[in-house]
Parts: C-alpha cells; sequence; structure tokens
C-alpha cells in the first residue's frame, strides 16, 4: 500500500509526513486552553504541512478539554442518548421542552450550557430519570411511535423486560469473538480494564459485579470459576457473528480499545500490569506475594486510577489506551 502523501510549500512537492501528538493551545469564550493535538510535518524537511482531518480532530479535542475543566458533558454522551434511548434527536428536543433543533446542535458539536449539561448528564447515568421525564412529556412528542418506541427501550435498560444475560456476560462474548487466543487469566484483566476504563471516561461504571483482589490480579470470582477447567488454555469462543447493537456507542467504543490495546498481550503481561496498579496494591495491603484472599477492590478506588490515568496520559478517547499499555510493558 502506497503511502500518503500531501503538498509541502517548503520542498514545493507531495511528500510523505509523519503525524505525532503536541501540546497545544486555544482560546474559548476568552479564556486559553491547553490539550493534546495532532500536527504533520514533511518527513524530507520536517516541515508542518497540511492534512486533511488534523484540524476537526484539534477542533474537538479542545472543545473536549473546554467540557472537561468546565464540567460540560462530552460529546460522546450526547450522541450516545438518542441510540441508548431509541429517540430522535428533534423528538428528544421536544421531550425536553427546549426548542426543536436545539439537541441536533448539540450532537453536532456546539455545547450546551451548564444547566442543559447537567441534565443530560443525569439523563445518560439514570435511565429511572429519563423514564420519568418521558413520562411526564409524552404529550410533547409528535407521535405515539415515539414514545412507544422509546419506553422499550428504557423498559429493556431498567430491567423490566425479561433479559438472560448481564453487561458482563455480554462484554466476555463479545471479547471471545474478538480476540484471539484469549486464557482465562487475560480474560479477567480485560474485564478489569473495560470496568476502569469505562469510568474514566463516562463517570459511571459498567459491570455491576466487584471483582477480587487474587494472587495473580483482579478477578471477577463466579467468572473464574466458570472458566477455570481452561487453566492455561485458550478459551473456545463462538465462532458466529456478534450482535454488537447490544451495547451503546460508549461501551462498544471502550470495548474495541480495550479488545485492540489490551488483549494483545498476554494474561501474565497482563499480570504484571495490574501488580503494579494502586487498586489492587492498596487492598492486597499487608498480604504476602502468594497469600490468598478474597478482599474486594473498592469500584472507588478503581475509578479514581483509571480516571488518573486518563488526566496523566492526556487521553481524549478510548483509542488513547494504547498509550498506557505500551507503557506499562516497557516497565516491565
Amino acid at each position: 500500500m502506497k503511502a500518503k502523501k500531501v503538498f509541502c510549500e517548503e520542498c514545493r512537492n507531495d511528500v510523505t509526513y509523519t503525524v505525532s501528538r503536541t501540546q497545544m493551545e486555544g482560546a474559548i469564550k476568552g479564556k486559553k486552553y491547553s490539550y493534546t493535538g495532532k500536527e504533520a510535518h514533511c518527513d524530507d524537511c520536517g516541515s508542518e504541512v497540511y492534512v486533511a482531518g488534523l484540524n476537526d480532530y484539534n477542533l474537538k479535542a479542545l472543545y473536549d478539554a473546554y467540557r472537561v475543566e468546565n464540567g460540560i458533558v462530552s460529546h460522546d454522551i450526547v450522541v450516545a442518548i438518542p441510540e441508548k434511548y431509541a429517540i430522535g434527536k428533534r423528538p428528544l428536543s421536544l421531550l425536553l421542552g427546549w426548542g426543536e433543533q436545539t439537541y441536533s446542535r448539540y450532537y453536532d458539536g456546539d455545547l450546551p450550557t451548564k444547566q442543559y449539561s447537567q441534565i443530560l448528564q443525569k439523563i445518560y447515568d439514570e435511565p429511572q430519570y429519563y423514564a420519568e421525564i418521558l413520562e411526564e412529556n409524552k404529550s410533547n412528542l409528535k407521535t405515539l411511535a415515539s414514545y412507544e418506541k422509546s419506553k422499550k427501550a428504557v423498559e429493556a435498560i431498567l430491567g423490566l423486560e425479561q433479559s438472560d444475560e448481564s453487561k458482563i456476560n455480554l462484554a466476555i462474548e463479545y471479547l471471545l469473538n474478538q480476540c484471539e487466543d484469549i486464557t482465562p487469566l487475560a480474560l479477567q484483566k480485560a474485564l478489569y480494564y473495560i470496568q476502569g476504563f469505562y469510568f474514566a471516561f463516562y463517570n459511571t461504571f459498567i459491570f455491576s459485579e466487584d471483582c477480587e483482589a487474587w494472587v495473580h490480579g483482579p478477578v471477577y470470582k463466579e467468572i473464574y470459576f466458570r472458566y477455570r477447567d481452561y487453566r492455561f488454555d485458550a478459551i473456545n469462543g463462538n465462532n458466529e457473528e456478534f450482535d454488537s447493537s447490544v451495547f451503546s456507542s460508549p461501551e462498544k467504543g471502550i470495548l474495541d480499545s480495550i479488545a485492540k490495546n489490551i488483549c494483545c498481550y498476554s494474561g501474565k503481561v497482563l499480570e504484571h500490569f495490574t501488580h503494579a496498579e494502586l487498586p489492587w496494591l492498596s487492598t492486597r495491603g499487608e498480604l504476602k506475594a502468594n497469600e490468598r484472599s478474597g478482599r474486594i477492590i473498592e469500584k472507588e478506588l478503581i475509578g479514581k486510577y483509571f480516571s488518573n490515568v486518563k488526566d496523566k496520559y492526556k487521553m481524549i478517547n478510548p483509542n488513547d489506551i494504547k498509550d498506557y499499555a505500551q507503557n506499562m510493558f516497557n516497565q516491565i
């Protein structure tokens, strides 16, 4: 495959280029914000060159930095809400008592007010809150079909309809479908990283289950007993195509990144990762290296640690998890 080329004004020629991350600064509403953006430089002379798409990436990164510093709901969550509750952007605006185009503007990238931002964050985090709004304001909707479709979606989330599989079981099924040769040890660590990084990006936990600080790292006990007979062998997965529509966009984004950037390492390597991380270390405390324990790693510890990791590595989206994984690997 040919390398992509762009025009370099210094070389006066089409050249190959290298894209690198760099610290940038931009202003919104008269205030400056620092963020991690991307620049492209000519491979021949080193001059900066224009590459389509980088300006949009950097603008989004600037707005993401603004959102974080000012407590504004993330754009990923704004995009995920209509999908999560099976409602269009215009009907959702009407349901909330806003102008018909308001949600569409936020969906396209406009910044919501602090008041509207808090409402959107709560709607995403608390399906019961959304269900109450849906019932109270259903007369705002133009069609009964919009109401019934969204009601069905939120009832499914709340567990009012029969469901055979929890979120962690769906995540396992997805990982077994996406990752080659994943052992029980690697699976446990992948689930742990899904839990931690999902909280870091979306301020809520994807799994209700707790993990424990075992000798070989964080372990979800019920999952351990389910797959322990595989020992050091890869778990047999289902070769059929997995229907990923069971996940929201934020959920799938985290799962895809973990499958790509974490599951590429062996279970023993990932064990070393977790042995260097505060949640496992502080939960184990004074225990000896090979001493068994069923101590629960508190979700608050996991959430705080991975939120700090996200900030330290200036992660903009789940794909940036690879930087953390590579750094941890280099330290082994």
